[in-house]
């Protein structure tokens, strides 16, 4: 399990997968997510904006990054 510590309050979804090196590019990203391949929390998440907070958990092929503050 991967963490990403957050510099602000939040991180879009997106850009957390790129931060953990399962997304090469943004429009990588956009096609994973839009295609109901990433989890938040849990459930599917098809919105590449969503905003994750400190505790928020994201799953993708296998991996899992985790949100702190």
């Amino acid at each position: 399990m991967e963490t990403i510590k957050l510099r602000d309050d939040y991180i879009k979804l997106g850009q957390a997968l790129k931060l953990a090196g399962l997304a090469e590019s943004g429009v990588d990203a956009k096609f994973m997510i839009q295609d109901g391949l990433v989890k938040v929390n849990g459930k599917v998440e098809t919105q590449r904006g969503k905003k994750l907070v400190a505790g928020d958990v994201v799953e993708f092929d296998g991996n899992t990054i985790k949100i702190s503050e």
